[in-house]
């Protein structure tokens, strides 16, 4: 989605990209009003808003033959005009306060949009489970019985703990918001006591040398090029998915051996010092993309593991992934295990959780340790320090 401030001239800039069916341009002036782009060059002002939980369109008129100060003032009016209306519904029908879906789906996903990576896990969330079970209900009615209905029935569902435990978490801060933004009746009391599920969240599942070494060996022969560079730089550095396939030219500092991680899950830059083997797959990488760019040297901007076909990251590469793993004999293998795997690697080697903590990029030292798996060779070494006594006088 792309916002700026709407002017005469921006207007008048506009084309849509003839790959796309259309190109929105909302403005940052006044909320839901945009202008719509066709691949014709049709272009109209519409504003977009939500009522009764569904998203809903009103157009303007004609872009072409309309002034931006025009259509944003007639814009305002009818943003009014749909408030006012809403209010009247609302009165009319004995609902003094939002229900908590409007509230999520028209307050609180629009907040969380401008800053948080994950806001789209919040929207299926929202969807599959709390719209169902809760969403018509007033929000300043929702009651800890509700709250603890809601959690038996994810639980008749067999539904991990840790996903329940996410619709708490997402449900008990849309409500501080609420109680931020002084909507009518609401209040955390109702939270007082719920509590969080147990989670057992040790992770057993990671590689050996050998299952690493088998694991790359089937991958070098997918029909995907990337996916060897593609593994082999996950299990050297224990970077999440998207942070490696994201990853360009001018994050590497081959001087100092570096990779500088900005787009990750806490959103704070990190510097990575990388391996011998981490670097050498760079180079093949770049030696690869040289070779069939002609001697071309590679553009900084970039990506590094890019899908071929279309020069941007791959969205997924599941696929491929998949029959490889199958083919490894480790059908159950998963992209994120790799990084448990590098977890495992250091500790095995000695290093503290300390150091696996800061190459983790992990902000608390306990979700660290749920990487800290030790292999039966370190364990049966740890207890043989453990001095030999005479338990007897032969």
């Amino acid at each position: 989605m792309t916002v700026m401030k709407l002017t005469n001239e921006v207007i008048q800039s506009l084309i849509c990209p003839p790959e796309k069916k259309h190109l929105e341009v909302f403005d940052e002036a006044l909320r839901g009003f945009y202008v719509d782009v066709l691949p014709s060059g049709r272009m109209t002002y519409r504003i977009r808003y939500w009522q009764n939980s569904k998203k809903c369109l009103q157009s303007i008129g004609n872009a072409r033959t309309m002034t931006v100060e025009e259509a944003r003032s007639l814009a305002h009016a009818a943003v009014q005009e749909i408030k006012q209306k809403s209010v009247v519904t609302k009165i009319s029908t004995g609902l003094t306060g939002d229900t908590l879906n409007s509230f999520l789906v028209e307050k609180y996903l629009p907040y969380v949009q401008s800053y948080k990576r994950s806001w789209k896990s919040d929207v299926s969330m929202i969807k599959t489970h709390i719209a169902p079970n809760l969403g018509r209900l007033v929000m300043c009615k929702v009651s800890a019985f509700d709250i603890t209905n809601f959690i038996e029935t994810m639980k008749h569902k067999n539904l991990a703990p840790g996903t329940i435990n996410r619709a708490l978490v997402l449900l008990r801060y849309a409500y501080k918001l609420a109680q931020r933004w002084q909507e009518p009746g609401v209040n955390l009391n109702v939270w007082l006591s719920i509590k969080q599920l147990k989670v057992d969240n040790r992770i057993e599942r990671y590689l050996t040398p050998e299952q690493s070494a088998n694991l790359l060996h089937h991958v070098k022969d997918s029909l995907n090029p990337q996916l060897v560079f593609i593994v082999a730089f996950l299990i050297y550095t224990g970077a999440r998915k998207r942070e490696v396939l994201e990853a360009k030219w001018s994050d590497i500092n081959f001087d100092q051996g570096s990779w500088k991680i900005s787009k990750n899950k806490s959103n704070k830059v990190r510097h990575l010092p990388l391996s011998e083997g981490a670097l050498e797959t760079l180079s093949a990488v770049r030696d690869k993309s040289t070779c069939q760019h002609s001697g071309l040297r590679v553009n900084q901007n970039d990506f590094i593991f890019a899908n071929p076909s279309t020069g941007k990251p791959f969205s997924s590469f599941f696929y491929s992934w998949d029959k490889a793993r199958i083919q490894a004999g480790m059908p159950d293998l998963r992209v994120h295990d790799l990084r448990h795997s590098f977890a495992s690697f250091l500790v095995n080697a000695g290093r503290s959780i300390y150091e696996v903590k800061e190459l983790l990029g992990h902000a608390d030292i306990k979700t660290t340790s749920r990487y800290a798996h030790l292999s039966q060779e370190s364990l049966k070494a740890a207890v043989s320090v453990v001095p030999k006594l005479k338990i007897n006088n032969a």
